[in-house]
């Protein structure tokens, strides 16, 4: 018998120092989490004849659990890295089309603008809807970006411009010669639907105390125009005592601005916001001026925010939410079957993932730009490997004692 017990002993020490090496060897291994061996007792009987426990007859691996602590946050500047900061798994789609769940954040893109691991399987998230909004209820679905194609070109609706009129400025027609009607203006570059560029300007008159006339081009080419539009109807008027819009006033709600390209009139017409143009004492000056339309672009990079959602960069200057990173948790992450390439499967034991994003509840956030290292501590798994070590030659001593037992017996004459 103590033969088998040293035979269980070298057998679990060599599966513990199995452990341990994989350990070490993956100590650089993004998201990789450290696994122990632990062992149980074996004997003969629970219960002899005589009501007394029975023998010890060795050991035996009982299971290899995983230690799913935090790993370190370790930034790499890669805006396709991303790493969990918390609990939560990412969800991926493996070649067969089953799902997987990994803590290795660093993507990659395909040909097609695909997100995909370093495994080849694709990551999951939620799409967004016509807002720029995730849609969370949906089942995650594999994310890509438009990285084949340029994103089409939008047609502006609004422009808006926030400016202050110099409430110094005298009325143009009362001074030889007039005042230019280029002294007060700007410009904006609007679009139509295929994005072509319209340059729309805008000039501003003083024709009274505290009321100004909003022109803008015309068709000419000439600046100034040779017939500009005048816009709102009528004047804009300031409150004397507080320096904004007086209240009634047109301007306080956007006008519609008739806008002509190459390919024709838009329709319909775009608005101008001016609602929070000021007349004070002191230099005409522009401090934004914005509008909504666009030409195409290629993309050219993306971001991944603390929320997990994917922001993609064009060339024409936009920004574009693309889709937000779904997380996925269980209630028991021990039962969580590793299948290489960093990838864990769910079984019975683990229970069915919970949905989840980024930063909402037991879901950790994420940290773009970044990996999380291995939760390896190589100076403890460098110990334990002497303690397996150890424990594998004593139990080989104990079967070299017990055959120079052995050899004892049979010698006796």
């Amino acid at each position: 018998m103590s033969f088998q017990t040293g035979l269980s002993g070298l057998k679990a020490s060599s599966q513990s120092l199995d452990v341990i090496g994989n350990n070490i060897a993956n100590a650089n291994t993004a998201g990789m989490k450290s696994s122990r061996a632990e062992f149980a007792a074996l004997v003969a009987s629970a219960l002899d004849v005589a009501g007394t426990s029975g023998p010890g007859i060795g050991v035996q691996v009982a299971t290899v659990s995983q230690q799913f602590s935090q790993g370190n946050i370790n930034i790499t500047g890669n805006g396709l890295d991303a790493a969990i900061n918390g609990g939560g798994f990412f969800q991926v789609q493996v070649a067969d089309g089953t799902l997987a769940y990994t803590r290795d954040g660093s993507f990659k893109l395909d040909k097609d603008g695909n997100i995909m691991t370093n495994g080849g399987a694709k990551v999951l998230g939620n799409k967004m809807d016509a807002l720029g909004k995730p849609i969370v209820g949906d089942k995650p679905s594999p994310l890509s970006l438009p990285t084949s194609a340029p994103i089409p070109a939008k047609a502006t609706t609004k422009i808006a411009a926030e400016f202050n009129l110099d409430a110094r400025a005298v009325v143009a027609s009362s001074v030889v010669p007039t005042t230019p009607l280029t002294t007060y203006g700007t410009s904006a570059t609007a679009y139509d639907g295929q994005g072509l560029p319209i340059t729309v300007s805008l000039y501003l008159e003083k024709t009274a105390t505290n009321q100004w006339n909003v022109y803008t081009n015309d068709l000419s080419g000439t600046i100034p125009p040779a017939a500009p539009q005048l816009l709102g109807g009528g004047p804009m008027n300031f409150d004397p005592l507080t320096g904004k819009l007086a209240a009634g006033s047109p301007w306080l709600s956007a006008v519609p601005v008739s806008m002509t390209s190459a390919n024709g009139t838009l329709s319909p017409a775009p608005t101008l916001d001016l609602s929070k143009v000021t007349q004070y004492g002191k230099s005409f000056s522009v401090s934004n001026l914005t509008q909504d339309g666009y030409t195409s672009g290629e993309f050219v990079g993306m971001n991944i925010g603390e929320n997990g959602i994917i922001t993609a960069r064009y060339s024409n200057g936009e920004t574009q939410a693309a889709g937000q990173i779904a997380l996925a948790e269980f209630r028991n992450v021990q039962g969580l079957t590793p299948t290489g390439g960093n990838n864990w499967i769910a079984t019975a034991t683990s229970g069915a993932p919970v949905q989840g994003v980024p930063g909402e509840g037991k879901f950790g956030g994420l940290r773009a730009g970044a990996l999380e290292n291995s939760n390896v501590d190589l100076t403890a798994e460098l110990v334990n490997m002497m303690v397996a070590q150890r424990a594998y030659q004593a139990n080989a001593q104990t079967i070299k004692t017990q055959d120079q037992v052995l050899s004892t017996l049979v010698n006796l004459r």
